[in-house]
């Protein structure tokens, strides 16, 4: 093994990590493609280690590869915020990202990178859904944003975003306590057959949250609720689901209020693909610190841990399949 790391090759093998896919890499970085392909390979024979598996069809990152790419993010993050402090006396400038709501796990993963680069001002905002957060994005009117990268009701725009996974969060049902699922420890799917669940159908700005409520719902007989006007934070949200006595679908980790409870979904466990997005060209110390929150984060936690019994929607298997599991196979999803 070398005796030491080379900082342009880390950067080509996080490039590529990141998108799982040489050709965007190398748009990403500049370079032709068998010029990245030539560094990665040089990068491996350093190493004595292959970092990434390579087919026709997909690239996945070995164990090996998993490793090093959380250690070359936190290298990365650290060469270039010392090279902005040398340059002193201008600070970079605040990253704006969009944590959906407040309470979530994206407010999480910021408080966390806070605390990683305190000169470094993350400036949060709640814009309550990725759909509406995309065009903000695209528009270079916003950094990062947090949320499900599928049915958005358009391809999602590889060419200019870049997004990774998060978090593999359980969904759950916020309920009264009056409401006799509010007795169980944790609701099966199957209570759910022949009953109707607030999706917030009728939010245009998170037409990802309603697509995989849809789904989900369709998937073991229960239906959504008809349209409606979105109740936004968490007072309102209590006040309508009081009012209207339907149980709502949400994330297991979330603020709670007086008279509601929150209950896990089992048999299966349906899961929230949080992912984090952002542009292929920004260059920021806030962003390597996001991404080196979400590593710490989700080796702690388990945040990429699959139940044995877990659903996610097809879309989303094939999308995030390869970040999801260390061993490059799809996770299992039952429809």
């Amino acid at each position: 093994m070398a005796g030491e790391l080379d900082l342009r090759l880390l950067r080509h093998f996080v490039a590529v990590a990141e998108e799982l896919h040489f050709t965007r890499a190398a748009a990403r970085l500049y370079l032709a493609q068998q010029a990245l392909s030539r560094d990665i390979g040089r990068l491996e024979q350093q190493l004595g280690v292959r970092l990434f598996i390579r087919t026709t069809r997909r690239v996945a990152l070995t164990a090996e590869g998993e490793r090093l790419l959380v250690r070359a993010r936190e290298l990365l993050a650290l060469h270039d915020q010392t090279l902005q402090e040398l340059r002193g006396p201008g600070e970079p400038r605040p990253l704006l990202v969009d944590l959906l709501a407040e309470g979530h796990t994206p407010v999480r993963v910021v408080q966390a990178a806070r605390q990683r680069v305190p000169h470094v001002e993350l400036v949060g905002r709640f814009h309550g859904g990725l759909g509406a957060a995309l065009d903000l994005l695209l528009a270079g009117e916003l950094d990062v944003a947090f949320g499900r990268g599928e049915g958005l009701g358009r391809p999602f725009p590889d060419q200019q975003l870049c997004r990774r996974l998060v978090r593999l969060e359980p969904l759950a049902l916020l309920l009264p306590h009056e409401d006799p699922l509010a007795a169980l420890d944790a609701v099966p799917m199957e209570a759910l057959r022949g009953t109707q669940v607030d999706v917030s159908a009728g939010n245009e700005q998170a037409p990802e949250w309603i697509d995989l409520g849809v789904h989900l719902l369709a998937a073991f007989g229960a239906q959504p609720s008809p349209v409606h006007l979105h109740a936004e934070g968490l007072e309102e949200t209590v006040r309508h689901l009081h009012a209207e006595g339907l149980p709502i679908l949400t994330l297991l980790e979330r603020p709670l209020a007086p008279g509601v409870v929150v209950r896990p979904l089992t048999d299966p466990v349906p899961l929230y693909p949080w992912t984090m997005v952002f542009h292929r060209e920004l260059r920021h110390p806030g962003l390597g610190a996001l991404h080196a929150s979400i590593d710490e984060l989700a080796l702690r936690e388990d945040w990429h841990q699959l139940p044995p019994d877990a659903w996610i929607p097809e879309p989303d298997v094939a999308a995030l399949a390869p970040g999801a599991n260390p061993s490059g196979e799809p996770p299992p999803a039952r429809h």
